[in-house]
């Protein structure tokens, strides 16, 4: 055993000035810096001022992992919804789940538990490498693999839990290893961090100051000692709780230094009695959102001091940060407006985390490749970053059926990927009677057709433009000519009949004679840019 007071990993972070609750509106000044380097000091107001890193903005597509134990059980309910779920599930709903543990299994809880499950995920076939190559090939930039979900397991070499992935199970370094090969063909990497749903997530009151642990877990730390760091070791957003809560995120930061701070959604901003919006927390939780305010200036003013761009998100319908602080972010995010900078996190079904259920040919809530490469068009011309998820087998293997999907999704981009690296919004994200959307760069207009382009069309937002505006007119993926004339209800274009090696959705670059990116045109208010997007909840019940 490897264990190490917290203390020691805390310093760093606990001697930042203390600042209480603000408000989640506007950003302040840029604070100036005798570094040059800008570091934070501390404040929400500070953190407001973070840049959007190039390689965000630019790159604008991600990868998304979950997995961990819950990926060996690989089941939900009515097989649909979060599968990562599941080990909070078996204890909430025994009836519906103590079959499936019985006939899986042999057994249920307390003689079997989340525990339990622990020793089946091996990652015996797991090739970082192989992962990296893949992610790389299909035209991602980036990569978000959980170091630690809901659950209290740990995907990385840690010294503050036994439950981590090289005392148990894989007995491997999931984060740190996917970390080298990811670096090798130049990818950067957040290890996501969702320990904040902890305290509720095996207790009685899942979103609750404080609670108490489900009886079937009391049974499980009474026969199992151990098993009382995984499913807690507290149930409560206790003064202890936060201060465990950092330091595993400073191990994490210390060791890996990550690209990107990813934290989940933090439910009790808003439950059992805290308001955050309107800056009313009780003591723990002020302390809680005290800390991570810490935690991130620390994050920040680190990678400041090793010349590192990096970046945090802003998760939730209900924000975690101030706005400013972040990239707004939220599951299955589709805003309708061009919004402040974005981050979309989507499934190609309907779970993170594995299910097995997604496998079947003829599982009904699969996105088509079409509809896969129409999202992500539209969350680029609005601004946003697709950060497309994969639910990894047991054994370190993704489903074939995901591998398909992101291969589709590299060709695509193979092509068009001209009109997605390195763009920006237009005045207007989208033309539906043509179901167009578009993007710009520099002075050329991407106009992308999501339905196969056999008609002329005309571009509205064009109108204005001096019949001298447009210099040119080109396919990408076809060498055929574009027909193309300015008309008095703006820029008509013919497609031709060679429309090329591209599939699902078309780019039309036009090239012109002025700057196309409109910076002006945005919804800055996130109320407002959020508004009609919930498409599921906190435990991934999809809403019809």
């Amino acid at each position: 055993m490897k264990f190490v007071s917290i203390g020691c990993l805390l310093v760093t972070c606990l001697l930042v000035t203390p600042n209480r609750v603000q408000s989640q509106e506007g950003a302040a000044a840029p604070v100036e810096s005798h570094t040059g380097t800008k570091p934070y000091d501390g404040s929400w107001e500070s953190l407001q001022t973070m840049p959007i890193p190039a390689w965000f903005d630019d790159g604008k597509i991600g990868i998304f992992i979950h997995w961990g134990p819950y990926s060996v059980m690989a089941h939900r309910k009515n097989d649909r919804g979060y599968a990562e779920h599941l080990p909070k599930l078996l204890y909430a709903e025994p009836d519906a789940y103590n079959p499936f543990l019985k006939s899986r299994f042999g057994a249920t809880p307390p003689e079997f538990g989340y525990k339990d499950v622990v020793d089946s995920f091996r990652a015996e076939k797991w090739s970082p490498d192989q992962w990296a190559e893949l992610f790389q090939t299909v035209g991602a930039k980036y990569v978000v693999m959980t170091a630690e979900h809901h659950d209290g397991w740990a995907n990385w070499d840690s010294d503050l839990t036994p439950w981590n992935a090289v005392d148990k199970g894989p007995h491997r370094d999931l984060v740190g290893d996917l970390g080298e090969s990811l670096k090798k063909v130049g990818l950067k990497y957040a290890p996501s961090y969702h320990r904040e749903r902890h305290p509720g997530f095996f207790a009685k009151q899942i979103y609750a100051v404080h609670s108490e642990p489900r009886d079937m877990i009391v049974r499980e730390m009474e026969a199992s000692p151990e098993s009382r760091m995984l499913y807690g070791p507290e149930f409560s957003y206790s003064k202890s709780f936060v201060d465990d809560y950092v330091a595993r995120w400073k191990e994490i930061q210390t060791k890996y230094k990550p690209d990107f701070l990813w934290v989940d959604d933090v439910p009790i901003w808003t439950r059992d009695g805290n308001d955050i919006r309107k800056g009313k927390l009780r003591p723990e939780i002020q302390y809680f959102y005290d800390q991570c305010r810490v935690m991130i200036t620390d994050f920040m003013n680190d990678a400041a001091k090793d010349g590192r761009d990096v970046y945090v998100n802003n998760k939730g319908g209900n924000r975690n940060w101030p706005t400013g602080v972040g990239c707004l972010e939220k599951d299955n995010l589709k805003l309708k407006v061009v919004g402040p900078k974005w981050q979309s996190c989507t499934t190609f079904g309907t779970s993170f985390g594995y299910l097995a259920a997604e496998e079947d040919p003829n599982y009904k809530w699969k996105k088509t490749d079409a509809e896969v490469i129409h999202e992500l068009v539209e969350v680029v011309s609005r601004n946003g970053n697709f950060l497309i998820n994969i639910g990894p087998k047991a054994d370190g293997t993704i489903p074939p059926w995901q591998v398909e999907k992101l291969q589709a999704m590299g060709r695509w981009l193979d092509i068009n990927g001209e009109a997605i690296y390195g763009s920006r919004y237009w005045k207007t994200s989208d033309q539906k009677d043509d179901h167009l959307a578009f993007t710009t760069k520099g002075k050329t207009l991407f106009a992308i057709q999501m339905q196969r382009p056999e008609a002329p069309f005309v571009i509205d937002g064009t109108k204005e433009w001096q019949a001298d505006e447009v210099v040119s007119v080109r396919l990408l993926g076809s060498e055929a000519d574009v027909v193309w004339a300015m008309s008095d209800d703006g820029l008509r274009i013919t497609p031709p009949e060679d429309l090329g090696s591209s599939e699902h959705a078309w780019s039309f670059a036009i090239q012109t004679n002025s700057q196309q990116h409109h910076p002006n045109q945005i919804e800055k208010d996130e109320d407002k840019a959020l508004q009609g997007t919930k498409a599921v909840d906190l435990e991934g019940r999809f809403r019809e």
